[in-house]
């Protein structure tokens, strides 16, 4: 069965870090057997289709393999089909279209995480920014945007994120991601 995914890439090209040129990632998918290749921006968004059945989770290992083998550094990834993404934004508890992109963000979770693990954040600390939990994802909406988030930063810490990978994405890129893997 063919199905096209996304790869989500994190923490690449930030500050002249853990430099992967698009260009190179593209090939390198192309070169583990997916097709339709492409990407989007310079921040780790890469698209593709496959024919492979495997998990996304297995996806998401041989890129990193790749990746690390390819640029001698490791990064986290996590790969999500089409109709998964599209999930999380119809599943949206923020009204999207009346947002500025970004003004909303979400961060997708390696496997899903419950209320509990985000307990010690206590959410009327941080109005108007609010955050809500999805499908291995969590919605936050920070109305002066990522970079100024109190909220962002206290969801953020290792503590809370322990044993898991994630990754954010303002709604810009992830309702563009929805859009190239339909």
């Amino acid at each position: 069965m063919t199905m096209t995914y996304a790869a989500l890439l994190r923490g690449i090209n930030v500050s002249g870090h853990k430099k992967v040129p698009m260009a190179e990632l593209r090939e390198l998918l192309a070169e583990l057997g997916h097709r339709d290749v492409r990407t989007y921006l310079q921040s780790g968004n890469a698209v593709f289709t496959t024919d492979a059945g495997d998990s996304e989770d297995a996806l998401a290992a041989a890129l990193e393999r790749a990746v690390e083998k390819h640029f001698g550094f490791r990064v986290d990834c996590l790969v999500r089909s089409g109709p998964y993404l599209a999930a999380v934004a119809d599943a949206c508890p923020f009204p999207a279209a009346e947002l500025e992109g970004k003004q909303l963000h979400v961060t997708y979770f390696s496997r899903p995480v419950t209320a509990d693990r985000f307990a010690p954040v206590d959410p009327a600390a941080y109005l108007p920014e609010e955050f809500r939990l999805g499908d291995r994802a969590l919605y936050l909406y920070a109305p002066d945007g990522l970079g100024r988030s109190k909220l962002a930063e206290a969801l953020a810490k290792p503590a809370l994120l322990k044993g898991i990978s994630a990754t954010t994405r303002n709604w810009n890129t992830v309702a563009r991601l929805v859009e190239m893997t339909r």
